[in-house]
């Protein structure tokens, strides 16, 4: 009987960073979109290492997204030259398009030279009840002057 070739360790690990053709996933469907919107309460929390200020946020949506969440951001930077950066992370508790369950969603903004950029994603695997195995994006369109934020919501 022939043994299998032993490759070495570190040969293994290098493997691992490779890049590989992506992995067909079955679609099961278009992509669907939901409108809501959402007005957020935010409180300074207590410093932390590695960010400027520390923000406790609490979000009531409204329209196709019906709930609350909870999470907390970081920012560092700063916003009166243009140039900043935050990080939040927040647990949703409610209804997207008629489904109940919990989501996570994460974002990462930035500022450079007063222009912004925004990343707003439903973490994968995150879901729980009805909304287990939703993924996709968010995207904050019109901020009213009430506070009132619009959102689409795209899943995939």
């Amino acid at each position: 009987r022939r043994r299998p070739e032993r490759i070495p360790l570190r040969a293994r690990v290098q493997d691992a960073f490779v890049p590989r053709p992506p992995r067909r996933r079955r679609h099961t469907g278009a992509m669907t979109s939901h409108t809501a919107s959402f007005t957020v309460q935010m409180a300074p929390g207590a410093p932390i290492d590695g960010a400027a200020d520390r923000f406790s946020l609490t979000k009531t949506w409204t329209g196709e997204a019906e709930g609350t969440s909870r999470g907390t951001m970081l920012t560092a930077g700063d916003p009166e030259t243009g140039s900043a950066g935050y990080i939040a992370s927040e647990l949703f508790e409610g209804s997207l398009g008629g489904r109940t369950g919990t989501l996570a969603f994460q974002q990462l903004g930035t500022m450079t030279g007063g222009a912004p950029a925004l990343q707003y994603v439903i973490v994968p695997g995150s879901g729980t009840g009805d909304l287990a195995g939703t993924t996709g994006t968010l995207e904050i369109g019109e901020i009213h002057d009430d506070g009132r934020h619009e959102v689409r919501f795209t899943l995939g």
